[in-house]
């Protein structure tokens, strides 16, 4: 069992392409897991790496093989950078999660850029990474990796639901604990209203505006996915092959677009949380859309709890420090219960800094 504290930088970069989020935490163990931030911060992606991260699913492998190697070494800048800023001292790793290019779990197949031995060479400090490739050689999903964070640091709810590109939610059930994705949200809301030249729906206010589809509604809610059972997780192959096309048939304004889209996810989302006298954590850019926040507490019977915005943001960071912890410890960061793998394991690589 954990001896010390470890000091840790932990780089999150998410599907919905909001930036680099970097946090400076302390894990320590004394009964149960214990966390304390000291510094967090996301750095904007450029336009032009916006429009390569939108684009990872086309290109070929030697177009993506590039694409890795510069965002490597960009990812080390980012991480170079805040450790200089913030006057981090005895750093004793950073833990990163890549950014997700392709996910395909099913093909035994996944693959985040930015997990290379470069970005450790040029940091000079150990880097804990691609947590998700080990997982799907077990015959899991690689996804969700957060539950385990959230049973280890938030065990006080009884969901912790992540409103991020995509939504997903993790409880305790028979011991066990299960997770799995539930739906596309700001991957979806946010290609939509770019459209009109925003990067995001302040607080819903345009959705808000809209009106709901019903035929449309319907036709979402009815797609296969939503039938499996866990465990499962989602991607943008996914969203691009399954939603996109299906919303573009429809022909609609932006608000009505946004209006049905916000239904469909708060509709998906609320279907878990209608067990009386319970509680759910909110976190994720999608805790700011404060009309899809209204219509899941609406549709739904539990307890809707909304933490500090550091939470809010950087959760899936803390955690995947974390998991970084639990890999370091060569302990257990990845339920089999979760991703459907053979068997729970400690997942990631290590790699040490070369002179």
């Amino acid at each position: 069992m954990l001896t010390k504290s470890y000091n840790v930088v932990t780089v999150m970069s998410g599907t919905s392409l909001d930036g680099i989020d970097l946090l400076h935490a302390k894990f320590s163990f004394n009964a149960k897991w214990k966390f304390q931030i000291f510094n967090f911060e996301t750095v904007g992606y450029s336009e032009n790496w916006i429009k390569k991260l939108k684009q990872l699913t086309k290109f070929s492998k030697a177009e993506l093989k590039q694409i890795d190697d510069d965002y490597s070494l960009y990812l080390a800048e980012r991480i170079s950078e805040f450790i200089r800023k913030h006057h981090i001292k005895n750093l004793d790793f950073v833990a990163s999660h890549g950014h997700t290019a392709l996910h395909k779990p099913a093909e035994g197949f996944t693959y985040q850029i930015g997990n290379q031995q470069i970005v450790a060479d040029k940091i000079q400090h150990i880097l804990i990474c691609d947590f998700r490739v080990q997982d799907v050689e077990y015959g899991g999903q690689g996804a969700p990796l957060v539950p385990i964070g959230d049973k280890l640091l938030f065990s006080e709810y009884d969901y912790c639901v992540n409103l991020g590109g995509f939504a997903n939610i993790s409880f305790e059930d028979s011991k066990e604990r299960i997770a799995f994705d539930i739906c596309p949200v700001n991957i979806v809301l946010n290609h939509y209203v770019s459209k009109l030249g925003f990067n995001y729906d302040n607080k819903g206010e345009i959705a808000k505006s809209g009106n709901v589809n019903d035929l449309l509604l319907a036709r979402l809610n009815s797609l296969d996915f939503y039938r499996l059972h866990p465990p499962k997780s989602l991607g943008l192959e996914w969203v691009e092959n399954a939603i996109f096309p299906l919303i573009d048939s429809y022909n609609l304004q932006i608000k009505d677009i946004l209006r049905t889209f916000v239904e469909h996810s708060a509709f998906q989302i609320s279907k878990f949380l209608n067990q009386e006298e319970t509680s759910a954590l909110i976190t994720g850019g999608g805790a700011y859309n404060l009309f899809l926040i209204n219509r899941i507490k609406e549709l739904s019977n539990c307890e809707i709890v909304i933490p500090s915005d550091q939470i809010i943001e950087y959760k899936e960071a803390l955690i995947f420090g974390l998991l970084g912890v639990l890999k370091k410890e060569n302990q257990i960061n990845c339920l089999s219960s979760v991703t459907g793998a053979i068997k729970d394991h400690s997942s990631g690589k290590i790699f040490r800094p070369r002179n």
